[in-house]
């Protein structure tokens, strides 16, 4: 990277494996939401640039396809001792862009991503061999190429759309965002020393609304797979309507997490709110509305209440803080508004608030927030707020607490904390949602990852994520 004193300036995209200077006129600064600094310039991103990945892209698949997926991920596998050898750079570089903590970028920006690249040659052996119906063989082939358009919360996630799109044999060209750019422009530096064959992997630095929606338009690629909100999503469609190109789309969330009478109630409320307030409550699977017996709300906030104050906003370096800045401005000023909102609206506000956390005078800080005795229709239990906000919901009987779980337009994640893990499952089940946890059960990264109604559909992660990349044939014998 070109450095001055205080930024680091960026003006090219990783185009047919090498860096090539950006056509855009434009840049976008890059903010430290801990300080609202600039630390550094990256291109706006251009349709020109664009264009020139998807050619490259598309000049390379016809050979990376014909390789076997064990040549494939023998060449891929390489990355995991980078990744090693450049954990603390590529930690420093996610806290300073993001603001998160410190120990959630070393456990789970990198922590999880290290599972999926270690994964990469059992995933390859999962490649669904021909099969026959009658006279028919089945197979499988590559989707072609892939435009992979990636959020800001999670700036290295893109990797686990590219990692099993280039297992399948496809050819990759990604849009990350400019917010947090330059975690990824590392990781794209690493990956130019795998040598893969030139143009299979491409990365265009630029904004949404241009760089983003060229992609997704661009009659060259052949699927589009997005992260990001139900807004952006929805443009998404629209311009892969165009050509017909198919989408897979992660979207956002609203889950909910429902203990049941029985269940370790202290344990599923502290785990709920941890749940919540992880990556700095930036996660679309957040489990941000905690369901509890109506009769127990007073308790559930007083023990919510009681773990929040672990939670003091802090510098995110600090490998004490557990809770940094919100990612951006436009962010941090929508996570108060919704706080407002909350107030407004007659929900109890057990601890935090729209004010800026003591001590704090610069940096996108929200102070670790409850409410309590919140209806299930209000703005903050209906919206997805993407920052540090608890709602406590009060329900009836288990029926009531599954509708109110279902009364969202979201479907991606869930909880159930429950005496036995069978009676949380028998629930779980009722629940219109991608994944559900069990009792505190950990993230498996291996296991599918997506979400239903507005959420988006298609699957991330293991085999299924792998499969969403490929296409089915029918050959008549």
């Amino acid at each position: 990277m070109r450095s001055t004193a205080t930024t680091t300036l960026r003006d090219d995209s990783y185009i047919g494996g090498r860096w090539v200077t950006s056509t855009a006129p434009e840049r976008c600064r890059v903010i430290d939401p801990a300080t609202e600094e600039v630390i550094g310039e990256v291109p706006a991103g251009s349709a020109a640039d664009i264009d020139l990945a998807v050619v490259a892209a598309r000049s390379a698949f016809d050979d990376w396809a014909a390789r076997s997926p064990g040549d494939r991920a023998t060449m891929l596998a390489g990355l995991g001792p980078m990744i090693d050898e450049a954990a603390g750079e590529l930690i420093d570089l996610i806290v300073a862009e993001e603001g998160v903590p410190f120990t959630w970028a070393r456990d789970v920006h990198l922590g999880r991503l290290a599972v999926n690249v270690a994964a990469l040659p059992a995933l390859a052996e999962q490649m669904p061999p021909p099969d026959g119906i009658g006279q028919s063989l089945i197979v499988r082939e590559p989707a072609g190429v892939v435009g992979s358009i990636s959020p800001w919360n999670y700036p290295l996630g893109f990797l686990t759309k590219v990692l099993p799109a280039l297992i399948a044999g496809c050819t990759v060209v990604i849009k990350p965002s400019e917010l947090t750019p330059f975690s990824v422009y590392r990781m794209t530096e690493l990956i130019d020393r795998l040598g893969l064959p030139t143009g299979v992997f491409n990365v265009v630095v630029g904004t949404g609304p241009v760089a983003g929606a060229a992609l997704a338009a661009h009659p060259g690629i052949d699927m589009c797979s997005f992260t990001g909100s139900v807004r952006a999503g929805q443009q998404v469609l629209v311009a892969l309507a165009a050509n017909v190109t198919r989408p897979v789309l992660e979207l956002g969330g609203k889950s909910a997490a429902i203990v049941l009478d029985g269940a370790p109630f202290e344990q599923a409320v502290r785990g709920t709110l941890w749940n919540c307030y992880m990556n700095n409550g930036q996660v679309c699977g957040a489990q941000t509305r905690l369901l509890v017996p109506r009769g127990r709300q007073d308790e559930a906030a007083q023990i919510a209440a009681d773990a929040a104050r672990a939670y003091v906003p802090g510098p995110p370096a600090d490998p004490a803080t557990m809770l940094g800045p919100v990612a951006n401005a436009h962010q941090h000023q929508a996570v108060l508004a919704y706080i407002r909102s909350g107030i407004d609206e007659g929900a109890t506000l057990v601890c935090g608030g729209p004010d800026r956390p003591s001590g704090l005078d610069r940096g996108y800080f929200v102070q670790p927030t409850v409410f309590s005795d919140v209806d299930q229709d209000m703005t903050i239990a209906q919206h997805e707020i993407f920052g540090p906000v608890l709602s406590i919901i009060g329900y009836t009987d288990e029926d009531h607490a599954v509708r109110i779980a279902n009364n969202s337009q979201y479907g991606l994640s869930g909880a159930v904390w429950a005496a036995t893990d069978e009676e949380a499952v028998r629930v779980a089940r009722r629940m219109r949602t991608g994944q559900v946890q069990i009792n505190g059960a950990t993230f498996n990264p291996l296991a599918p990852f997506g979400g239903v109604k507005q959420s988006g559909h298609g699957r991330e992660l293991g085999k299924f994520g792998l499969e969403e990349f490929l296409e089915v044939k029918s050959i008549q014998l």
